[in-house]
């Protein structure tokens, strides 16, 4: 009996022991390694919430307040631009400019210089107000799919949070958004202590009661550039 223990069991205690140990170790570096993978997908999908907001308030003077807004906008909306036509450093092209402008006595606009230049004087340097759709501008990656905007990552079909405000800072109304992905939605499913830990680790505390759980970007509360919290 004292032979089949040394030669049989002992062994695969050993092994066995061996292994919890691996597992143990390995299970903390896998879920820091899943967490970075999910947190990646979390905060490009806040960059690309930031992005649309951007440039919906540059059209609006405000903050959408929903991403259904922001997908209306990205779908059917409209940035005006200014196109610049030839190059101010082309002296050639600059003089004639100056030569047609002079002989119009300033009283030319771009739009005609825009409807000479389509007639055929590419010799023209000017600049001109125009639009172009949101969806030929930003966000033009293969990766990106605007009906899944609001959709959390590995959440299941959870939504992001969203809220936008016009706040009085220092007597002067200022639009301010924020978008938020918790923890407990981009990180289902990963192992429950871990996921204990690292809530006890990143988010509220003693020390920080105002930290989020999570991952945020802009904040409805004051100015703050339109940060992410991961930056």
């Amino acid at each position: 009996m004292k032979k089949l223990f040394t030669i049989v069991i002992l062994p695969l205690i050993i092994i066995g022991l061996g292994y919890l140990i691996y597992n143990g170790v390995q299970k903390p570096i896998k879920f820091n390694k899943e967490v970075e993978f999910r947190k990646a997908a979390g905060v490009q999908k806040l960059k690309d919430i930031r992005t649309l907001q951007v440039a919906f308030k540059n059209q609006n003077n405000r903050f959408a307040g929903t991403i259904d807004s922001l997908i209306d906008f990205y779908k059917n909306g409209k940035m005006k631009i200014v196109k610049m036509i030839g190059s101010e450093n082309d002296s050639v092209a600059v003089a004639h400019t100056e030569a047609v402008k002079k002989a119009a006595r300033g009283k030319i606009t771009p739009q005609q210089l825009y409807e000479m230049y389509l007639a055929g004087d590419e010799q023209l340097v000017f600049s001109i107000p125009t639009e172009i759709a949101v969806k030929d501008t930003l966000l033009k990656r293969d990766d990106f799919n605007v009906d899944e905007l609001a959709i959390i990552p590995f959440s299941g079909g959870d939504k992001i949070e969203m809220k936008s405000v016009i706040k009085q800072v220092s007597g002067v109304n200022v639009p301010l958004f924020e978008a938020c992905i918790p923890f407990n939605s981009i990180l289902k499913g990963l192992d429950k202590q871990l996921l204990i830990n690292l809530n006890a680790e990143k988010g509220p505390s003693e020390q920080f009661p105002n930290r989020y759980a999570g991952y945020k970007v802009g904040s409805i509360e004051q100015p703050n550039n339109n940060a992410g919290n991961w930056e």
